[in-house]
This record gives structure tokens, C-alpha cells and sequence, in this order.
């Protein structure tokens, strides 16, 4: 339940509305909770939830129309994310793994995505120089996604683990 309830906050964290500088947002952190505590069938709800709030986001939001295929990338991000906490962290989590993971995860979404946009916006030339616009462009947002995918993953991986380390043993003697 508390893998759903996750992604009900990624999506509050995206649609409620937060200063521009902030850019925070629980999407990476929650995917890879997800993944790590939900079967792999189960995640085209989190992907479904998140494609509506783009959606919702571009048209309400932004006044932008929609076309579904300026999306695609970030989607199969999603899913591959989800994908990852369940290779990474379904079976074993430590803090080498879930480090991972936090790096891996927004810096894949981060190359994806700006390699997109040189490739299909008008905005950047077809050059090496315009590729390199691109990335610097991002650089902003690749570091809040960076910092928001850390603290929600530290919240739900390290807060249970240093829950059961310091919990008294309830353990009784001779039973």
C-alpha cells in the first residue's frame, strides 16, 4: 500500500504548485520504491498515473497542446525506472545499491530527455555546440532531480533500515 501511496505523492508533487527555483518532485524516488516493492505487472499504474498528470500538466497547466509522441521517451522512463528498483533493490537494498540507483536514475532521464529535445526542437541547432546546449539547459533540473530523488529514497530505504537497527530485539529467552 505504501508503494501506491507513493505515487499518489509524486503525482500531489508535481501538480501542487511550489516556487520555480524548488523543481522538486518525488517521481524518481517513488518508481524506484515501487519497482522495489510491487510485481512488474503491476506498474502501468504508476506509468498511467504519471502519463495523466503530463497530460494534465501540458494542457491546463502550460496551455501547450499535447502530442503524445513528445512523451514517449519520458514514459518508457517511468517504466524503466520502475524496472530498475526491481532489479536493484527488490531483493537486497543497501546504501550501495539504492546510491545507485539515485545516480542512475535521474542521469538516464536527464541524457534521454535533452538528447530528445536537440533532436526534435527547433530551440537548438544540429550541432555538437547545440547538443551541448541542450545538456547545460537541463543542468538545473538534472540537479533538483538529482537532490528530490536522493531524499525520497533515503525517507523510504533508510529511514525502515535504521528503524530495524536501532529496534529492541523482542526476542525472549528459552521460547
Amino acid at each position: 500500500m505504501s508503494a501506491y501511496l507513493l505515487i499518489i505523492l509524486a503525482v500531489l508533487s508535481r501538480i501542487i504548485p511550489h516556487p520555480a527555483w524548488l523543481n522538486f518532485t518525488a517521481v524518481g524516488g517513488s518508481l524506484l520504491y515501487f519497482g522495489a516493492r510491487r510485481a512488474l505487472p503491476q506498474a502501468i499504474l504508476p506509468v498511467a498515473l504519471l502519463a495523466a498528470t503530463d497530460y494534465y500538466l501540458t494542457v491546463h497547466f502550460y496551455s501547450y497542446p499535447f502530442h503524445v509522441t513528445g512523451y514517449l521517451i519520458t514514459w518508457a522512463w517511468y517504466a524503466a525506472v520502475i524496472i530498475l528498483g526491481r532489479v536493484l533493490l527488490a531483493t537486497q537494498v543497501s546504501a550501495l545499491r539504492v546510491g545507485a540507483a539515485v545516480i542512475i536514475a535521474p542521469t538516464s532521464f536527464f541524457l534521454a530527455t535533452n538528447f530528445a529535445a536537440w533532436v526534435g526542437s527547433p530551440l537548438y541547432p544540429q550541432t555538437l555546440a547545440g547538443l551541448g546546449m541542450s545538456y547545460v539547459a537541463g543542468l538545473p533540473f538534472y540537479r533538483n532531480d538529482l537532490v528530490s530523488t536522493a531524499l525520497v529514497s533515503a525517507l523510504t530505504f533508510g529511514l525502515p533500515a535504521l528503524a530495524r537497527r536501532f529496534a529492541p530485539h523482542s526476542q525472549t529467552a528459552g521460547v
